[in-house]
């Protein structure tokens, strides 16, 4: 690892918490002129995931930091007019259309992968590219059908292809229909001065540490590789002509860098108060989220029922700069249930009540129903607050 330069900041552990509200969007007024667009430059990626409960997580990112903007205008700031695309970086995620050419390196990295997980049938590749231009846009199953058989992976020959044309940079995600990734050509999809791998890998991992540490407002050599999902090793070698500087955090233990805007002013304003979806960047990195929040955050929709603690997916209550409990959510008619709640105590209620109305609101829900408290008296005090809130 390299040596990391002598730090020039010292920050609290307080201050670091309020840089990254900050930079998270969760701080301050929210920038309703440049709006949903506006929040996924900021992040620099929006993470996406097949579960829906409230509504998808990628819907649920701009709502937490805008409030009940639309949901039909939440689809369409993403995909209208090419401002974004979707590939690989935290995990799948929606990413500003302008940041192509700096993911040059992932698309070579996969170019030159070995092995994978599907065998490539011969000739398939070539018969999906040949139709995506003559007929394109299209799903996986207008290509041809998106799985041999229902299990998950068993994906159908066309799929396959399409998919590694997608990794290759061939073939872009266009939209999400249905959940179902639409697929059409870069050459058609991408624009024109933007096309292009010419960037080497140096400069695409620099500009992807720079956006991090942007995004994150302050982190570790782990938390900025994994906003993106870069090797500890690939960090080491461009953080220092990254433009982000070195810091000492209280209680942190290890080196940081920050961004220096972030660092020019001190971060005021009001505080969001709102559920966030579990995989919201703010939370994503569960170590971060710990030593930031003194919060252990963890999905638990892929655990076994019984050995669920919080529920199945359990949204963190962001309050006052601190997360103040969970909800696991769900929906009745029009009625959203709190089928499990977890406070940090009876100051919670009233953040908990007014996260809860204001979600309900937004998913055009009626009525909030509460079911289970984790301290059994509080249950109480959250229905008296919802009830006078709402009377």
């Amino acid at each position: 690892m390299t040596t990391a330069p002598r730090p020039t900041t010292d920050l609290t552990a307080d201050e670091a918490r309020r840089i990254a509200l900050r930079a998270q969007g969760l701080l301050g007024a929210p920038d309703r002129r440049s709006g949903v667009r506006g929040v996924l430059r900021h992040l620099g990626a929006v993470q996406l995931d097949t579960i829906s409960v409230l509504a998808r997580s990628h819907e649920l990112i701009p709502y937490a930091r805008l409030g009940a903007v639309g949901r039909a205008t939440v689809e369409d700031a993403y995909w209208k007019d090419t401002h974004a695309f979707e590939y690989w970086s935290h995990a799948a995620c929606i990413l500003p259309i302008e940041e192509w050419p700096h993911f040059a390196f992932r698309r070579r990295a996969y170019r030159n992968r070995p092995h994978w997980n599907h065998e490539l049938p011969d000739g398939a590749y070539d018969r999906v590219v040949k139709q995506l231009r003559a007929e394109g846009p299209l799903t996986a199953t207008e290509l041809g059908g998106a799985k041999r058989t229902s299990e998950w992976w068993d994906w159908s020959g066309e799929k396959v292809a399409v998919e590694r044309a997608l990794m290759y940079g061939e073939v872009v995600c266009v939209e999400r229909r249905g959940w179902k990734r639409v697929y059409d050509l870069a050459e058609r999809a991408v624009p024109a001065e933007l096309l292009h791998d010419e960037l080497d890998d140096a400069e695409c991992v620099r500009r992807l540490v720079r956006l991090a540490g942007q995004a994150l407002g302050v982190g570790t050599r782990a938390d900025i590789a994994d906003y993106h999902r870069l090797k500890g090793e690939q960090v080491d070698a461009v953080i220092a002509d990254s433009g982000l500087v070195p810091v000492t955090v209280e209680g942190w233990g290890r080196p940081a860098w920050a961004d220096p805007a972030a660092l020019a002013t001190p971060p005021r304003g009001r505080h969001r108060t709102t559920l966030l979806s579990p995989f919201d960047s703010l939370i994503w990195e569960r170590a971060r989220t710990e030593r930031i929040f003194g919060f252990t955050h963890r999905l638990e929709a892929y655990v076994p029922k019984p050995k669920r603690v919080y529920g199945y997916f359990a949204m963190p209550v962001l309050a006052g700069g601190r997360l103040v409990g969970r909800v696991d959510p769900a929906r009745a008619g029009r009625t959203l249930v709190a089928r499990q709640v977890t406070l940090d105590g009876a100051r919670a209620v009233p953040a908990v009540a007014q996260a809860l109305l204001e979600a309900a609101s937004w998913v055009d829900c009626t009525d909030v129903r509460v079911e289970r408290v984790d301290v059994p008296e509080l249950r109480e005090a959250l229905v008296r607050e919802l009830a006078r809130a709402t009377g």
